[in-house]
């Protein structure tokens, strides 16, 4: 077993977005606002994109959610008023 992650790049999505192009690692989520939203993850970018999360419907705060995202990590972002900031790690 490797070292534990402890930083990565921060990245904010309001909507349905590409959270890294790069293979590496999701280590969580914090959830600046929102109103009934949902996130699905999913581990690729593209049509072949697998989803490594059903719907969540999170509560504003941090969300710890360590997932590798060999392929990158894109975010479908549902409701209203969602806005969360992604912390990935690349490599």
């Amino acid at each position: 077993m490797g070292p534990a992650l402890k930083s990565g790049t921060p990245v904010n999505l309001t909507s349905s977005n590409v959270v890294s192009t790069a293979g590496g690692s999701l280590l969580g989520f914090y959830v600046n606002n929102t109103n009934v939203g949902t996130i699905v993850l999913r581990n690729g970018i593209l049509g072949t994109s697998t989803a490594i999360s059903g719907t969540i419907t999170p509560a504003i705060g941090w969300h710890r959610f360590p997932a590798a995202c060999p392929n990158g990590l894109y975010a479908t972002i549902g409701g209203v008023a969602l806005d969360i900031t992604f912390v990935f790690a690349a490599g």
